[in-house]
């Protein structure tokens, strides 16, 4: 299977959501979180079902390639992301805790927080709830921000400086 042929119903542009979302039920509780989800490891698929218990439906955002580039250039060089959008949107919708995958192109979630109007937002634990993007929209509306913690020993520049070092 090449890489246009990795379709799968939960991927939606921002468009596509935005109509789909006008439909959902009023009190239809909104969960959003965003990130690279270069390589997954069992810390994302913690965090994600955690954010998913906490409402009806949980909206993954995802950095696109562009976006990774730009945000993870400092840390790590010219190297992520080691998967494409195409394959990181479509290993996260896969997964039974996320319900919609909507990819954005900026370096931040600050646009596609104010478009689908989550009421409720979340990262991990390595953010503080005041430099959590978005907070202001969220809690501005009424919603909740919240800061999980992470699974410990997990994380995806760990994952990498162990296969760097042939270590597991």
């Amino acid at each position: 299977m090449n890489e246009e042929e990795l379709f799968h119903p939960k991927l939606m542009t921002l468009e596509d959501f935005v109509a789909m979302r006008r439909v959902l039920p009023k009190n239809y509780r909104l969960v959003f979180t965003n990130g690279c989800f270069d390589i997954l490891h069992p810390g994302h698929v913690d965090l994600l079902a955690r954010a998913r218990a906490l409402g009806d439906g949980l909206l993954v955002g995802l950095n696109s390639d562009a976006s990774v580039k730009r945000i993870k250039k400092e840390a790590n060089g010219p190297r992520r992301p080691l998967n494409s959008q195409a394959a990181r949107s479509y290993v996260l919708a896969g997964l039974e805790a996320v319900d919609f995958v909507v990819i954005f192109n900026e370096d931040t979630p600050l646009e596609l927080i104010r478009a689908v109007k989550p009421q409720v937002l979340i990262k991990g634990g390595d953010w503080a709830k005041d430099r959590i993007v978005g907070r202001e929209v969220v809690e501005d509306a009424g919603g909740q921000v919240m800061s999980l913690p992470l699974l410990p020993g997990y994380s995806t520049t760990g994952l990498i400086e162990r296969i760097l070092k042939g270590a597991r």
